[in-house]
């Protein structure tokens, strides 16, 4: 036998006979290491000559990639042998209680608006989102609402006190109906008063059709049990060739029998008026009586839920499409208000107090994530 099988006979015994990983390791550096008996042998081919290169080299590689190979089958192997003998040490009592109770839980604002999401989502809805500081023009005059109109007034709405002349990040279109006074004066910038902008600059930037929800805050001056400045709307937009009253409705009718899970759902349509749609209709939903409180689903009586109507040809024209070719319909809601009546509290203003026990008693656990399979308003 060679010296060379003999060093590879002795390298890989000692190998297999290793107990453990840092054995296995020390013969890897005593062979193949900087200073190693293989390293040293590997670099005595420099000096040989071409025909003693060809005999001994082959030899010397093989030899390095037989140990090589037995090094890394020993580590594997003592590694799935630890591992074994972990798994079979450790056990764990599934009937065992959880050392700690998960804390805090999702607000039912942020739940409902999840709720809505997936519910619009499956209708063929896309979110879309806007700034909260916005310019008059998206607020108030692409929407058809003049300054004359009371929303515009102080006591309604939250103006900044230095105005801008920048315009939110959108300028208004030259050459759109009722505009171009308003693209060459310095913008007045407010508190958005609605999610409507959102509507206005999706149709500025997307070609129709056209189907969004606008969630979000939103800000007025108000404040009562049912009302504070700030609050949260979800608005919704459809523009498409074709678009009628019928459309409108069964998106309501399908929205709300998803949200409140109920197949009795009943709608009543109302007349009405809102600067930016025309016709304009408020939406009523009917209730019953259930052991003294009122529960949506039936008809004994009425509760308005949300506004809606087909969007105003002036909407239509100040966002630079031909409503002779498009039309379209616009609803909108509170967030707060639809959580309110499918979960039972009285009082808006405690959705923001930060009231802990309240938070606990109407709060979500951070699994019960909405689904229309598995139902959207599961309660923690």
């Amino acid at each position: 036998m060679s010296e060379l099988e003999t060093l590879q006979t002795d390298l890989i015994a000692r190998v297999a006979a290793a107990d453990s990983a840092d054995a296995v390791e020390s013969i890897r550096v005593e062979a193949l290491g900087k200073q190693g008996r293989i390293t040293s042998l590997l670099k005595s081919l420099g000096g040989m000559t071409p025909e003693q290169r060809l005999v001994e080299g082959p030899a010397i590689h093989g030899l390095r990639e037989a140990v090589t190979a037995a090094i890394g089958e020993r580590k594997a192997a003592l590694e799935r042998a630890a591992l074994d003998a972990k798994l079979a040490a450790e056990t764990l009592d599934m009937t065992l209680p959880a050392d700690r109770v998960p804390a805090g839980s999702v607000h039912p604002v942020s739940q409902v608006m999840d709720e809505l999401a997936e519910i619009f989502a499956d209708l063929g809805f896309a979110v879309a989102s806007g700034p909260e500081i916005e310019d008059d023009w998206h607020n108030f005059t692409a929407l058809n609402i003049p300054e004359t109109h009371p929303a515009r007034a102080m006591h309604d709405t939250f103006y900044c006190e230095e105005p801008s002349t920048a315009g939110g990040g959108q300028s208004p279109p030259s050459d759109g109906a009722g505009s171009a006074s308003a693209a060459g004066r310095a913008a007045r910038m407010l508190l958005r008063t609605h999610t409507s902008p959102v509507q206005i600059r999706t149709m500025l930037k997307d070609k129709p059709p056209i189907r969004i929800i606008a969630p979000g805050r939103v800000y007025r001056s108000d404040s009562d049990a049912t009302h504070t400045p700030m609050f949260h709307q979800i608005e919704g937009l459809v523009i498409d060739r074709g678009i009628t009253l019928g459309h409108l409705k069964w998106t309501l009718e399908t929205f709300l029998k998803a949200f409140f899970e109920r197949d009795d759902i009943v709608l009543r349509l109302r007349s009405s008026y809102f600067p930016f749609t025309e016709p304009s209709v408020e939406v009523d939903v009917g209730y019953s009586i259930v052991n003294g409180k009122r529960v949506i689903g039936g008809s004994e009586g009425w509760m308005e839920v949300l506004g809606s109507g087909m969007v105003h040809r002036k909407v239509i024209e100040a966002c630079g499409l031909d409503p002779s070719e498009w039309q379209g319909f616009a609803f909108g809601t509170g967030v707060d208000r639809l959580a309110m009546l499918k979960y039972g509290m009285d009082d808006l203003r405690a959705f923001f107090d930060g009231d802990l026990r309240w938070l606990r008693h109407y709060g979500f656990g951070a699994l019960d994530v909405p689904t229309l399979s598995g139902g959207v308003g599961v309660a923690a």
